[in-house]
């Protein structure tokens, strides 16, 4: 369910650790899609980040591991600064490598976020029953598309607003689409694209996930309803 690793700190504490890639991005000349290294890592960092508050954890550190030169360094950081200021993570630390020694003909960038949270990790697979809803919030997007239509990625900020509601479980998307992320949810249910009505295309690639599957009661519909807006997208299960 979850691509988080939980190690035990204590007797009561979890760290858990949450990462991502990205290459053949940002400034190079053969890179597949021309971005500035800033924001390579802020959705880098927001892939990483999204994991590991939805695992229930608070991040208190990012490791970032650079193959694009010395000089991309500091817009690295600013992207991971960025995304850190959004969730009010003031006190985030960073540290991180350069591979100096030989010049790469493509970026590549690899990022972890560290977080802490009380207990075990909830349940790897939730119960569907006929109380359970099923949103997307945000729209799948990847590459070049993404770059052009930013405005439709979910916020980091309204993540981690619907992530704090209780009794809402929260699951970033990325690579492998909606729908493969939607069957490693449930212990009791599996869906096919036939099984849905959607307003998204759940088995496209939600890039640096920007989308996220949201989980909750009927009870709950309308407070997230109101809060996502037009990132809202409910997937109805067909008569």
């Amino acid at each position: 369910m979850r691509d988080v690793l939980s190690v035990p700190f204590n007797s009561e504490e979890m760290i858990v650790v949450a990462s991502d890639n990205s290459g053949a991005i940002g400034e190079k000349e053969q890179d597949a899609v021309q971005v500035p290294y800033e924001t390579v890592s802020y959705y880098s960092f927001r892939v990483a980040v999204m994991e590991c508050l939805s695992a229930g954890a608070q991040p208190f550190a990012a490791a970032l591991q650079n193959f694009c030169g010395d000089d991309a360094w500091d817009q690295l950081i600013r992207g991971i600064k960025k995304g850190a200021d959004e969730l009010g993570l003031t006190e985030l630390r960073i540290t991180g490598s350069t591979e100096s020694n030989f010049n790469l003909l493509q970026s590549a960038v690899g990022l972890s976020v560290l977080g802490k949270r009380q207990g075990a990790l909830p349940a790897e697979t939730l119960i569907y029953t006929d109380d359970t809803r099923i949103a997307v919030i945000g729209s799948p997007l990847v590459g070049q598309e993404l770059i052009e239509r930013e405005v439709e990625a979910a916020p980091l900020k309204l993540f981690k607003m619907i992530n704090s509601i209780e009794d809402t479980e929260t699951l970033p998307v990325g690579s492998k689409g909606i729908l493969k992320e939607l069957n490693g949810l449930f212990s009791n249910r599996k869906f096919e694209v036939k099984d849905l009505e959607s307003e998204v295309d759940l088995e496209k690639s939600a890039g640096p996930s920007t989308c996220f599957i949201a989980v909750f009661s009927e009870a709950k519909s309308e407070e997230i309803r109101k809060l996502a807006g037009s990132y809202f997208h409910i997937l109805k299960r067909k008569a």
